[in-house]
């Protein structure tokens, strides 16, 4: 009878032998991926023509330069004036209910479909057209929206 196996040893594979099996497998990669290389090769031959290359290998060479020249930018006064009010405008934006947009936004637009159409109308506007005008349910409820959006607008700007 056999003696059992009590000890497994994991063959390891020379220096030379790993070196063939990479290269196997990348052999193997290179003839399903044909395709796909020959392209990425058309490509970077395209880059390398138009210079693209190049300004990269300088961007590269130059990166501490750069890194500094845009941390100096984006340290400017405008630009951090940009970001905080686009912060601000984006905490503002997040508060207001989306159907409230999405309601206005469309009545804004169809405001100014309106108004394209009647961009060529000769018709002068005078005091009793704009008294007449108020009678019109459509108007007076955009003024009134506009009256009202004043009003809470000016109450904010009257607080402290």
């Amino acid at each position: 009878m056999a003696t059992p196996i009590t000890q497994i040893t994991k063959r390891q594979l020379t220096p030379e032998e790993e070196k063939e099996k990479k290269l196997g497998e990348l052999e193997t990669l290179l003839v399903q991926q044909d395709q796909a290389l020959n392209k990425i090769l058309e490509i970077t031959g395209e880059l390398n023509d138009a210079g693209i290359l190049d300004a990269v290998r300088a961007m590269v060479k130059a990166r501490e330069n750069l890194t500094g020249i845009a941390v100096h930018q984006a340290s400017r006064e405008p630009v951090t004036n940009l970001i905080n009010n686009a912060m601000k405008a984006a905490a503002v934006v997040t508060t207001i209910d989306p159907n409230t947009t999405a309601r206005v936004m469309n009545s804004v637009k169809s405001g100014l479909d309106e108004a394209e159409l009647q961009r060529d109308n000769p018709k002068k506007v005078g005091v009793f057209r704009l008294i007449k005008a108020l009678r019109d349910p459509d108007i007076n409820r955009s003024i009134r929206f506009g009256l009202n959006f004043l009003k809470g607008m000016g109450r904010e700007l009257g607080r402290k």
